[in-house]
């Protein structure tokens, strides 16, 4: 007299669920290079912390008896895990179901994934294949009815998912191809990886653009070159594990939600070191491009720089790192593409940037080398200035502590973004940093036309102009008159950095932000 053959049917019903589509579909999935949803959970949690819900979710079948004669789950596995110890929540799609279309899917799960993430606080990482809850061809057949937009499964917990962004870190793995509702899943977090021989996004697939006279496979589509460069997707990488780290990494420079402040982390690294590279990276000659990215190694702890967005809006730098463990957000201009000039594009990954910062809590680091806007046919092309308005918003709403670094140019109204414009905010200029209104390079001939044209030496005229307009914009004169606080020496950076972390974290209020992330 117990419950024993209860437990047992739930024993069979469980083990039915874990064959997903079946070993031919599973096979599929191996063949194509791609792991299975249950074996990406695996892969991305600690081991042996995944509790699932709704194991046995999905669509039985019964004898004339009406005894269990076999399951089909539902093609949506989630659940709560651990990532470094913290809890989590990871919600998956099943390829092997269905494709992962919304005909062999139960809506709830996903939508109580994201409930889950929201009313518990907890990070959610979602791994995406398919149409993530969107449709289907068959649908129309397998229900009846063709679906009105609005009320098909993925959008009706879509007010979760976007209000989540505000509350917990959201990270996005897609994995395979994802198309329609995935995509914008995919596209709708604070951190996504795409990998690159076996996945693909797009708003519809190749076989409906082909329709439209575009004849495409799935990566000239939208591969992760596509979508990398496009913005749309953060990061690519080559394998599935690759990916599984760099969620993880992600998420240990973050707090669980906004109700908490980002972990300090175990803190190994020297704090005063004082490298002598820094004072002979940047070259005196104001034409030579150098490289940002070690100078950015050389001020935080030593290997903690996270980058973001790599191929997107490719002037700026953008990245989680840590100074003696604790968060920060670094940006720093890269002289390599457009001279460091802010873009359109640029304009929107800072905008995006920022607000992660504000979202949760981080205080910004500005390595800055701007010389304003683009300029250009392609600059008013894509509307740059709005853009640099919406971040001059962006930076204005910014609450977190902010510290910025000038270590070269600093022009125009891009320039003057180079931190918050009306609060308090830590800066300091390397005696390599100048600035002004525009470049006296170029602006020199047309200011001065008349005299140099009147001279008998015109270049030797240009030559003295030139000399006599750089010592007036020496930083010394702007130190003179308080328009620039301090004049370092380069290699003071990391400890005044190490100061501004110390400082600024009695500063870092939890809470939901006045603003949040803008997907």
């Amino acid at each position: 007299m117990t419950w024993q053959p209860e437990l047992d049917e739930l024993r069979t019903r469980e083990a039915l669920a874990q064959q997903m589509g079946g070993a031919d579909k599973v096979k599929r999935q191996h063949d194509g290079g791609r792991l299975t949803v249950r074996e990406r959970i695996t892969g991305v949690l600690d081991a042996g912390s995944f509790h699932e819900v709704g194991a046995i979710t999905g669509k039985a079948s019964y004898d004339a008896a009406n005894n269990l004669t076999g399951l089909q789950a539902a093609n949506c596995v989630f659940g709560r895990g651990m990532i470094d110890g913290r809890p989590v929540v990871v919600c998956g799609d099943d390829f092997t179901v269905r494709g992962g279309s919304a005909d062999a899917t139960i809506k709830e799960k996903t939508i109580m994934a994201e409930q889950m993430a929201n009313e518990f606080r907890l990070p959610i990482i979602r791994i995406i294949e398919g149409s993530g809850g969107g449709g289907s061809v068959k649908t129309i057949e397998t229900t009846g009815r063709a679906n009105l937009p609005g009320r098909v499964a993925g959008a009706a917990g879509y007010h979760y998912a976007a209000m989540n962004l505000g509350v917990v870190p959201v990270v996005a793995l897609g994995l395979g191809s994802v198309a329609g509702l995935g995509a914008a899943r995919l596209a709708a977090s604070h951190y996504s990886v795409m990998t690159k021989s076996t996945s693909a996004m797009f708003v519809a697939g190749p076989p409906v653009v082909e329709r439209i006279g575009q004849k495409l496979s799935k990566l000239e589509l939208g591969g992760w070159q596509i979508q990398c460069k496009a913005g749309a997707v953060d990061h690519a990488v080559d394998t599935e594990a690759e990916a599984f780290a760099c969620a993880r990494r992600f998420l240990s420079y973050l707090p669980s939600s906004v109700h908490a402040t980002p972990p300090l982390a175990p803190y190994t690294d020297s704090a005063p070191r004082n490298d002598e590279a820094l004072l002979k990276a940047i070259p005196r000659d104001k034409r030579r491009v150098y490289k940002m990215r070690p100078i950015i190694e050389a001020l935080v702890d030593a290997g903690s720089f996270f980058e973001m967005g790599q191929l997107f809006g490719r002037s700026i730098i953008t990245g989680l790192a840590r100074i003696e463990g604790r968060g920060v957000a670094v940006m720093a201009g890269d002289p390599y593409h457009y001279a460091g000039a802010w873009t359109a594009d640029a304009c929107a990954k800072i905008i995006r940037f920022v607000d992660l910062a504000q979202t949760f809590h981080i205080p910004v680091v500005h390595l800055v080398d701007c010389p304003g806007f683009l300029v250009g046919l392609q600059a008013e092309e894509t509307a740059t200035i709005r853009a640099g308005v919406r971040v001059m918003t962006a930076l204005d709403q910014c609450t977190v502590p902010w510290c910025s670094i000038i270590v070269r140019n600093v022009f125009g109204v891009a320039g003057a973004l180079h931190q918050p414009p009306s609060r308090l905010a830590l800066r300091y200029a390397w005696p390599s940093a100048h600035w002004g209104s525009l470049p006296l390079e170029g602006g020199i001939e047309a200011a001065y036309r008349a005299d140099i044209d009147a001279a008998p030496d015109p270049k030797a005229k240009l030559a003295e102009i030139e000399d006599r307009l750089n010592k007036l914009r020496s930083p010394f004169r702007s130190a003179e008159t308080f328009w620039v606080e301090e004049i370092i020496d380069p290699r003071d950076s990391r400890k005044l950095l190490c100061e501004f972390v110390r400082l600024a974290e009695p500063l870092l209020t939890p809470g939901v932000a006045s603003f949040t992330m803008r997907p």
